[in-house]
């Protein structure tokens, strides 16, 4: 199966697996790979202009990489193979930038008018500790596409045995991410309004290339 997969999308598989295991390995001799390319807030000292792309090839753990990889194999053949690699990685890298935008937004709503109230060294230590890792808004990219391309996909979610369109799909993930963004639970430390903003990045260009002929 991996063999017949396409081209982008198998790298795709293979470069995250890589930089996983590769943090996982230098962790042990006190390098961390998710602090160096994760995503820091804007204002950190640890910020690099790298880390709104290189975040989303880091993973936290392994049910982290493997339900985002999962979700790639699942879905990124279909858009792949429709609109070829260079296009689909085009919307892949696009979708995953914008979520790191939404998500720096959304720490410059919530975290700054906290941090501007501390003292500055003991903010700046605090900002560093606040960093983002994951494919998942670029996963949230591939979902909606998915959903827009082939609406009436009938698909299964786990521990549910009724067959639902992949359009109906998206529209409840992206309504779990919005309540559970406006709402998290305590320990909640999943960047909801990332996978937003994949999403929301998603549907311009969907809605651009739409318009001019270039979706299908």
């Amino acid at each position: 199966m991996f063999r017949n997969l396409p081209p982008i999308t198998k790298n795709l598989l293979l470069i995250n697996l890589i930089c996983y295991l590769a943090d996982v390995v230098f962790q042990r001799y006190g390098i961390s790979f998710s602090h160096l390319f994760g995503l820091h807030y804007l204002t950190a000292s640890d910020f690099r202009v790298w880390q709104p792309l290189t975040y989303m090839f880091m993973h936290a753990n392994f049910s982290h990489i493997f339900f985002n990889m999962f979700a790639v194999l699942m879905f990124a053949p279909a858009l792949e193979e429709r609109w070829g690699g260079k296009r689909f990685l085009i919307y892949y890298l696009v979708t995953g930038l914008g979520a790191a935008l939404v998500q720096e937004a959304v720490w410059a709503l919530q975290l700054q008018p906290m941090l501007s109230t501390l003292d500055p060294l003991l903010a700046a230590r605090l900002a560093n500790r606040v960093v983002t890792i994951g494919a998942s808004g670029a996963v949230f990219g591939i979902l909606l596409a998915f959903g827009w391309l082939f609406p009436d996909v009938r698909m299964f979610i786990m521990f549910i045995p009724i067959p639902i369109r992949a359009r109906t799909l998206v529209i409840v993930y992206a309504l779990i991410e919005l309540f559970t963004g406006l709402a998290p639970s305590a320990g909640d430390n999943v960047a909801h309004f990332a996978h937003l903003g994949g999403m929301l990045f998603g549907a311009l260009i969907l809605w651009i290339w739409q318009r001019h002929g270039k979706l299908y």
